[in-house]
């Protein structure tokens, strides 16, 4: 893993340009090795039903956050990609909101790391649980 301190969300927004994090709308907020915060707004272009964010732009905004987690924890010339994912839905994005996600390491190894991101609407409620795994490569 880096000791170097982390540069910020803004050389990851740059990365995200024309790419998916950047086409769903993924920002983030804060960028710390133990700790990643994003937000989402829940437009109707990322919804499935009716007013509701379909289920994989909810795995996509989740997979963007673990993938910035590893990626802060990286040797340098190191990269990542992920290796399984497993979501758990509790309730639906109600479009017209903002959903945070707060991404953190359960393990952070020489070959493998697992994050776990908490997705919540405005009122704090759980949306979903991701858990997924990345290889360091």
């Amino acid at each position: 893993m880096s000791d170097t301190p982390m540069l910020g969300v803004q050389p990851f927004h740059q990365g995200f340009r024309g790419l998916l994090p950047e086409h769903i709308g993924a920002r983030l907020v804060s960028v710390e090795p133990d700790l990643i915060v994003a937000e989402i707004d829940v437009k109707r272009n990322l919804c499935t039903a009716p007013g509701l964010m379909h289920g994989g732009a909810i795995m996509a905004f989740a997979d963007t956050l673990g993938a910035v987690g590893t990626s802060a924890n990286l040797p340098p010339g190191a990269g990542t990609t992920t290796i399984e994912s497993k979501t758990n839905f509790f309730r639906g994005g109600v479009e017209g909101t903002t959903l945070r996600g707060e991404c953190r390491p359960m393990h952070r190894g020489r070959r493998t790391q697992v994050w776990q991101t908490t997705i919540l609407n405005p009122e704090g409620k759980l949306v979903a649980q991701v858990t997924q795994t990345q290889m360091v490569l």
